[in-house]
């Protein structure tokens, strides 16, 4: 009777752990293949942070293509540096706006796409001063370019806002195995207490655990 018991609650104890187990599997293989955590909230590939993330990347490949139009036929010129300038503008706008919808998740590139959008935006008003609202009228062209860097440059400081630390994001690669681009520059940063490490809860977890066995044995 008493192995019975015995195999029906090893059954038991293996199969729910079995099944947390394959669950656990099933979502850590989830969560590495998509970079969204277990709790749904925190990862890259949140609803709320891909919907950012395409509403910056056609904003700024929307800005940098106004530009690209307005600067071509016009280099050349020998008294205006706007055109070059804003043809380096764009090659690099279309850099980051890639790198946005590719890349992982870092709080560097997000301030970058922003700065360089309102880079442009306050680039305009300083250029024309006081005519500002005269020039932007008479031109539809920079009416798009100056709405897209707006709605970027939101985009963009929300989606900074929802990234964790480049510490966190840069664990969370590692236990994917995925490259880390200058690790030892990486691992000076310190990690944040709420990022969900919890070591010190963990190791007195495991000894109370161990304590509590010892007791039953």
């Amino acid at each position: 009777m008493s192995a019975d018991v015995n195999e029906t609650d090893g059954g038991e104890t293996d199969g729910g752990g079995s099944g947390r187990g394959d669950g656990t599997d099933r979502e850590g293989a989830a969560d590495r293949g998509d970079g969204t955590d277990s709790d749904g909230v925190t990862g890259r590939n949140t609803p709320a942070k891909r919907l950012l993330r395409a509403v910056a990347a056609q904003a700024a490949v929307l800005s940098a293509a106004v530009h690209l139009l307005w600067a071509w036929p016009r280099i050349g010129g020998a008294t205006d540096p706007r055109p070059y300038v804003f043809v380096l503008a764009g090659a690099f706008i279309v850099l980051v706006a890639a790198a946005t919808l590719k890349a992982d998740e870092y709080r560097r590139l997000y301030a970058l796409g922003a700065g360089t959008l309102l880079a442009l935006l306050v680039g305009y008003v300083g250029w024309y001063g006081s005519a500002t609202v005269a020039a932007l009228a008479a031109d539809p062209l920079a009416i798009v370019a100056k709405a897209a860097e707006v709605v970027g440059a939101v985009a963009f400081i929300a989606l900074y806002r929802l990234t964790p630390p480049t510490a966190v994001v840069v664990r969370r690669r590692r236990e994917r195995g995925d490259p880390v681009v200058m690790p030892q520059l990486v691992d000076e940063i310190p990690t944040d207490p709420g990022d969900g490490e919890n070591v010190g809860d963990e190791t007195e977890t495991e000894d109370a655990t161990d304590d509590h066995g010892t007791a039953d044995r």
